[in-house]
């Protein structure tokens, strides 16, 4: 008998952390097809694969003694969603993370309830913060952000940054193991 097993993701990737999320609701929120379950192995590399496919966790414990599902896929990377829009219409929080290492883009967003609370975007390859609203909390200071934006100033923020931010908000998605309490969803867009 095969055993499903979670499986970490994230370099080349975004995600989105919804705090008490539902799948049918994120799929819908997400305006995705419903395609039913599958292995966590089988979905994440559906999602990283493909530029249509959105695998979907099961609610997660994670930071602040909340459950948290994931939406993962290159189509969120592609197409970044509406953190604002979704947390509005989900009635929660909602987070948008993004990290690829070739070109050294990494984004984070949150919003709670309809109103967008931080936004940060960066670019290695030019050295460009092409985002940046709201404050950096804790999480976001001990990944190297200053307390406010000086465009004479350099920013630095790698990879991991946007992990140890995710860990600290919601979920890091590279720690995922174990058992899983249940198998993926995957969604399509039409």
């Amino acid at each position: 008998m095969d055993v499903d097993v979670m499986a970490g993701f994230g370099g080349k990737q975004a995600w989105l952390a919804v705090a008490g999320g539902e799948p049918d609701a994120v799929l819908q929120a997400l305006g995705l097809r419903d395609l039913g379950s599958v292995s966590w192995r089988d979905g994440l590399d559906l999602a990283h694969l493909t530029d249509d496919r959105v695998a979907i966790t099961p609610p997660l414990p994670g930071a602040r003694d909340t459950r948290w599902l994931l939406a993962v896929g290159r189509r969120l990377m592609q197409t970044p969603p509406d953190v604002v829009a979704l947390s509005a219409e989900l009635g929660t929080e909602v987070q948008y993370f993004a990290t690829h290492r070739v070109t050294e883009l990494h984004r984070w967003q949150r919003a709670a309830r309809g109103d967008l609370v931080r936004a940060f975007g960066y670019v290695g390859q030019t050295g460009e913060v092409t985002s940046w609203f709201g404050e950096p909390d804790p999480a976001e200071r001990d990944a190297g952000l200053p307390d406010e934006l000086d465009p004479e100033a350099t920013v630095l923020v790698a990879e991991r940054d946007v992990f140890r931010v995710a860990g600290a908000w919601s979920i890091d998605p590279t720690t995922l193991t174990g058992i899983p309490p249940g198998p993926l969803r995957m969604g399509a867009a039409d």
